[in-house]
């Protein structure tokens, strides 16, 4: 055992989570142990050295510890010795007296040979170090060191040292650890520059490890280290902060149960991708306790004893401003002459509390801003953000609205705070900022409801709230955005003007028709219409465009058009260009009745105007509308351009989650799982960092799809997402039928039924009885029926039958009942039809009921699989050949049953789709390995990844490089494995380079 777990022992104590597994570290793990030459062959090193640094706290214990790990399983031995932060008190050598008393624990006739031959060793053996007289004339010669009391020549001494790292290494390969030499003695110091400098005879490896953030410019080790970094052998390792995703994988190791996403976010952004921060942090979140938890503020706060007066008063001053302050605003603010502040700052700098760039200071850490922060008295923080407000506001200083609305709300100026927040939420929202923006705009509509805030009487409230819904809108919350507008509605006195209630019923309308809502959005908007002002206003004029819109998305296209041409004429009136550019959009996509290039040509001239005008909106609109278009034609490359064209636009205004643009990602990923690239729809579906919440149900919604076809279990995930099916119906769609799968999967068909039944009374409550959907979860659940009819017995397969009757049933009504204006029914929806038709009659001939003759039987699915190839479901149509296929088997047709099979399989591999591949094993036909073991079977980001998976590339490291998460390029290298049939990732390599898929 190596010294190194007493170091993990006392790291156990701490109250807080702890990680037992090594997270994001993987690549400066492998770098450390291949500079120290642990990793390649122990006997074919020399020795080496490493300086590994890093701020307190970012994970070089934990590294240490893994590596320890990492050599004892090499066959190294490992010994460590500590530094401790003594003062002017620390005893000399002492991290090798550690050393030393280890190795004479382990290697106690080694420690004994060297020591008979180097008597200064014996001095260093812990039970020595005791208290002796001084030696006579009061001093120590300089060229002499102090141990025990009496006094060695450093050269015997650290001759002998060396003598025993070398007669340990004989026994086999050695790594000596020195800790924290930020706290080192000046002869520990020149012990290690000896050992830097003196060759070892066998295989010896030094690692030092130090504080970079405690190094201020007088520290002693900061002038040794540059001198040991310029010595052959020796190498610097900077251990970074953890990256974000990291983090959240941290946050996971020592919290499984989810913390709510506003926390993890927090928690991401507070602790700055520091290891310890991060398990103080997540401690906090598992209990109450203040919001920089105590025993952290301690630690941080430490830091501040080393500085002076002005440096402490400079710092206290900061901390108020936030992140970081300007040197203009901080002199107007810390009350110190430029003389002083420039010596405080400069202490503050040199002590690694402040980080100076440019003309701008921040705290090297933000939590320890935090911790100075909650330090301040109530007064004295009052105080200070008067001073901000004071500098801002008279312009003795430059800073932005939201930095002014931020002091003045905690200086309880609510006058200031109101007017700074409007024009911060202004600001943040011209700029592309959206949650910034509502942020604003919401701190605005608080301070407008304070009875202690003085009459504004030009600050209009149902402007701001209209902004504030917008701001919510376009960053993904619709569903806050509307009770934005219900709340301030509700608040609106009996007196309030007309025209404010019309443009709350307006903005609330426009909303409406984005969620799931028991409200007629056209009978709100009606009513803002009936209150909105006469004549030629603005106000009016917007209140008819979002009318229009209104009919419109509600099937009323005649109306819409009235209105719609109204309202395009008052815009041009009044010079609204932008408006009239969104009304623009509307009508041309009333032309749905008629032909399909008149609807395009005119959606392409409302999206040029658009972009001539400004109007992001009525562009974001008719890009997503021309994707729309194309994907009901199963035109999918057409319908890819333009949802791309959507995505990337939103993603430049910074509004990746608003409507349309967000709609153009979820549409673009359900294109590519129909069309089967199940990679791209799953890089679409990935979210790295906090999503809104019903766009993530919508992308996991279409993730767990992918993920279920190629096997894994996602039944729970799916079933966790019923929160969301009264909020947005197509994750109920695409959630049920993950469940209804998964119930299949597990034998219990009557509870495939009843989750069925569950969704589409769920569905027919928010929509109505019949949406068109209905039809597919119908096929879906009877597909899953007739899958399992064969283990059922006679009269459940009967009873069973009879369901599917019944869904048969639902689903022609369905279609009778349809409704489209062009009257065109799709690829997609004839498919679907069509195969719960064929399931239908499948269900009745397994069953033997009202059984079909087999040619009538074999027509209906020979009529699926065509449809199912116009319509271009890759997995669905692999299905429905894979079903076909069973039945020319039953038939007795061994051929055609071959050929469907071998063309089910081939799509199998292609998608990476297990279940259905063992579907198509059971049914007997001869295994095909078809293009799997091709070079064009793995695809062009498949060859990518398998290219630095060859080069010993983690997931991490792979992901970094190619701007992709780890998760997603752990899928990528699961569908590489089963498409070169290969059990590991070297095997992977092997294989690729002997069939030239490797360059």
């Amino acid at each position: 055992m190596s010294t190194l777990s007493a170091v993990h022992d006392m790291m156990d104590v701490v109250a807080t989570p702890t990680s037992r597994t090594l997270v994001g570290r993987d690549a400066e793990l492998r770098e450390l142990a291949s500079l120290l030459g642990v990793t390649p062959d122990p006997t074919g090193t020399t020795g080496s050295a490493v300086l590994l640094a890093g701020d307190a706290g970012v994970g070089k214990t934990r590294l240490l510890t893994e590596l320890r790990d990492v050599a004892v399983a090499d066959g190294w031995q490992v010994v460590a010795g500590h530094c401790l932060d003594f003062g002017d008190s620390a005893l000399p050598y002492l991290p090798f007296s550690e050393v030393l008393g280890r190795l004479a624990t382990e290697l106690p006739d080694v420690v004994d040979t060297v020591a008979g031959r180097h008597p200064a060793l014996a001095r260093l053996q812990p039970g020595r170090r005791v208290l002796a007289s001084a030696p006579q004339g009061g001093g120590l010669p300089t060229d002499t060191a102090s141990v025990d009391g009496s006094t060695l020549e450093r050269a015997d001494l650290f001759e002998a040292v060396h003598a025993l790292l070398d007669a340990a290494a004989e026994k086999g390969p050695l790594l000596v650890v020195v800790e924290d030499t930020h706290w080192a003695d000046q002869s520990t110091r020149d012990l290690l520059s000896f050992l830097f400098t003196r060759p070892f005879l066998g295989p010896v490896a030094v690692v030092a490890s130090y504080r970079s953030d405690d190094l201020h410019r007088r520290h002693p080790l900061r002038t040794q280290v540059a001198e040991w970094a310029r010595l052959q052998g020796v190498e610097r390792l900077q251990l970074q902060p953890l990256s974000a995703p990291d983090v959240r994988s941290l946050i996971h190791e020592l919290h499984p149960e989810p913390l709510p996403e506003r926390e993890v976010t927090g928690i991401v952004d507070r602790a700055e991708g520091n290891a310890f921060f991060v398990e103080e942090l997540v401690g906090a979140a598992s209990g109450p306790g203040r919001w920089v938890p105590e025993e952290l503020a301690d630690v941080l706060l430490v830091r501040l004893d080393q500085l002076g007066d002005d440096a402490r008063q400079v710092v206290r001053a900061a901390s108020v401003a936030g992140r970081r302050v300007s040197h203009e605003l901080l002199h107007e603010v810390a009350g110190l002459p430029e003389a002083r502040l420039e010596e405080g700052v400069r202490g503050a700098v040199e002590r690694n509390v402040l980080v100076a760039h440019e003309r701008h200071y921040r705290f090297r850490h933000a939590l320890l801003g935090e911790a100075v922060y909650d330090d301040l008295l109530p007064g004295e923080r009052v105080r200070l953000h008067a001073a901000y407000v004071a500098a801002l506001r008279d312009g003795r200083a430059t800073g932005t609205a939201a930095e002014l609305a931020r002091h003045a709300r905690l200086a309880n100026d609510l006058d200031t705070a109101l007017t700074a927040s409007v024009r911060a939420g202004q600001e943040a929202s011209n700029v592309g900022g959206p949650d910034e923006a509502a942020y604003h705009f919401q701190q605005a509509l608080e301070l407008l409801a304070d009875p202690r805030r003085s009459p504004q009487p030009d600050v209009e409230v149902s402007k701001v709230a209209v902004s504030a819904g917008e701001a919510l809108t376009a960053a993904g919350e619709v569903q806050r955005a509307a009770a934005v507008m219900r709340e301030q509605l509700d608040r609106l006195p009996a007196d309030a003007p007309d025209t404010s209630r019309a443009r709350l019923l307006s903005a609330l309308a426009s909303v409406l028709i984005i969620i799931e809502t028991e409200d007629d959005p056209v009978a709100v908007s009606a009513e803002a219409v009936a209150l909105a002002p006469t004549g030629d206003t603005p106000l009016r004029a917007r209140i008819l465009a979002n009318h229009a819109r209104i009919l419109a998305s509600w099937g009323q296209y005649s109306e819409a058009e009235g209105v719609g041409l109204d309202a395009l004429a008052l815009a041009e009136r009044l010079d609204l260009q932008q408006l009239a550019a969104e009304v623009i959009t509307t009508l041309s996509n009333l032309k749905q009745s008629g032909p399909l290039d008149g609807l395009r040509a005119a959606l392409v001239e409302a999206v040029e105007r658009a972009e001539e005008t400004g109007s992001l909106q009525a562009e974001l609109r008719g890009r997503f509308f021309l994707g729309r278009s194309y994907q009901d034609h199963v035109d999918f490359a057409e319908a890819e351009r333009w949802f791309r064209s959507a995505i990337a636009r939103g993603a430049e205004a910074g509004i990746p989650w608003a409507p349309y643009a967000f709609e153009a990602r979820w549409q673009l990923a359900w294109v590519e799982h129909v069309r089967g690239d199940w990679d791209t729809a799953l890089e679409l579906t990935t979210v790295d960092g906090p999503a809104p919440p019903v766009p993530g149900a919508m992308l996991a919604s279409v993730r767990l799809l992918v993920e279920q076809g190629r096997g894994a279990d996602v039944g729970l995930k799916a079933r966790a997402l019923r929160k969301f099916w009264a909020r947005e119906g197509v994750v109920a769609i695409h959630s049920a039928e993950v469940e209804i799968v998964a119930a299949g999967r597990a034998g219990d068909l009557r509870g495939a039924v009843r989750l069925y039944d569950e969704v589409v009374t769920e569905l027919s409550r928010i929509w109505h009885p019949h949406f068109s959907a209905k039809i597919r979860l119908a096929a879906v659940t009877a597909a899953v029926v007739a899958d399992g009819l064969a283990k059922q017995p006679s009269a459940e397969r009967i009873a069973l039958a009879a369901e599917v009757d019944r869904l048969h049933a639902e689903g022609l009504h369905v279609l009778e009942r349809y409704h489209h204006p062009s009257g065109h029914w799709g690829p997609e929806g004839q498919a679907w039809v069509k195969r719960l038709d064929a399931e239908t009659v499948r269900a009745r001939w397994l069953a033997g009921v009202d059984a079909p003759g087999l040619d009538d039987l074999l027509a209906v699915w020979h009529e699926a699989v065509q449809l199912f190839e116009d319509f271009g479901h890759v997995h669905e149509l692999a299905r429905v050949r894979a079903a076909l296929a069973s039945i020319l088997r039953a038939a007795g047709d061994t051929a055609g049953a071959r050929a469907q099979g071998d063309l089910a399989r081939e799509a199998a591999h292609r998608l990476g789709a297990e279940p259905l591949l063992a579907t198509l094993r059971e049914l007997g036909s001869t295994p095909v390995r078809a293009t799997a073991t091709a070079p064009d079977a793995l695809t062009p980001r498949e060859r990518e990844i398998l290219a630095l998976v060859a080069e010993g590339r983690s997931n991490g490291e792979i992901g970094r490089q190619l701007f992709i998460s780890a998760k997603t390029v752990s899928v990528h290298v699961s569908n590489i494995l089963g498409k070169l049939d290969a059990a590991g990732r070297t095997e992977a390599a092997a294989i690729a380079r002997r069939r030239g898929l490797l360059d």
